[in-house]
């Protein structure tokens, strides 16, 4: 369960480096159709049914407009202007949004260990990606620097990136009601490509990208490792049981991405980063343990 959200911590800093090279629509489309592709060949190879079942055909559109256009539109354009590590964590606060919509529809019970958990998960990833400057600011000196920290246009559309991933997972429970979730995974990636490709068509004159060996291994990673793999095992584990709990290892997404510079970049962790780290764990081990801790001293108090 923790895998994709390990191959998504990594595919955010695989593909900053090839926006130097690509229009954040073209990055977009090309992470999404070839992976579409994918899946849709290991569904068939697994004996799978590819077709969307025609109920599910209305739902299916939505969440492909909502999880694929839009999602991977916002991110690809909001990654331009930001760095991939506080991409990769306001992207994470998906999980909140996600519990909020999942209680509101789908009537998923969050007690106060659940929400205890949400609110450390959230603040471990502020520890993850913020830069230790502003949040002294904000712990010490805020209301002088309150207007700095103001979301720029990056930061705002990596927030409404994550509204959209949120919308998208709670969608995906309609649209694989009569359908299999590795089908539907693989026909949104391809139909919610296609507007970007038509976008990109327009709007870039030189349509086919020139990238190198390395920066196309690079979009192979993102598209296949990073969109592929993680998406049909995210979708999967999505229509199986507590969304809120599943969710929640989404707060793991900058922990991977930050052990993966460490390993890789010989980079070091900061004392604000591993309180991070512990906070993200935490969360985790406190929503996915909510029934247990908490009904208990409910059945006491009875």
């Amino acid at each position: 369960m923790v895998l994709p959200f390990a191959l998504w911590g990594t595919a955010m800093a695989a593909m900053k480096p090839l926006l130097e090279e690509l229009s954040p629509l073209q990055l977009a489309w090309l992470r999404m159709l070839p992976a579409g592709l994918v899946i849709l060949l290991a569904a068939q190879l697994l004996g799978r049914q590819l077709g969307i079942d025609k109920r599910d055909r209305g739902w299916f559109l939505v969440f492909a407009l909502v999880d694929g256009s839009l999602f991977q539109g916002l991110l690809a354009e909001g990654l331009q202007q930001i760095g991939a590590g506080l991409g990769s964590v306001l992207i994470d606060s998906q999980p909140l949004m996600v519990a909020l919509l999942a209680r509101f529809f789908l009537a998923e019970l969050i007690n106060p260990v659940g929400w205890m958990g949400l609110l450390l998960g959230f603040g471990g990833i502020l520890c993850l990606g913020l830069p230790a400057g502003v949040l002294q600011h904000w712990l010490l000196e805020g209301p002088p620097v309150l207007g700095l920290a103001l979301p720029q246009r990056g930061e705002l559309l990596m927030l409404l990136a994550a509204a959209a991933m949120a919308v998208g997972t709670l969608l995906c429970r309609w649209a694989c009601r009569h359908s299999d979730p590795l089908a539907v995974t693989g026909w949104h990636l391809l139909f919610g490509g296609l507007p970007l490709l038509a976008m990109s068509l327009v709007n870039t004159p030189r349509t086919f990208p020139q990238l190198s060996l390395s920066e196309w291994g690079l979009m192979a990673y993102a598209s296949l490792l990073g969109s592929a793999l993680a998406y049909g095992l995210f979708f999967w584990f999505a229509n199986q049981g507590d969304l809120t709990g599943f969710t929640s290892l989404t707060f793991l997404t900058p922990v991977f991405a930050l052990a993966s510079s460490v390993f890789w970049l010989d980079e070091n962790l900061r004392l604000l980063q591993w309180l991070g780290v512990a906070l993200a764990l935490s969360s985790v081990l406190l929503i996915n343990r909510r029934r247990d801790i908490w009904q208990p001293q409910q059945e006491l108090i009875q």
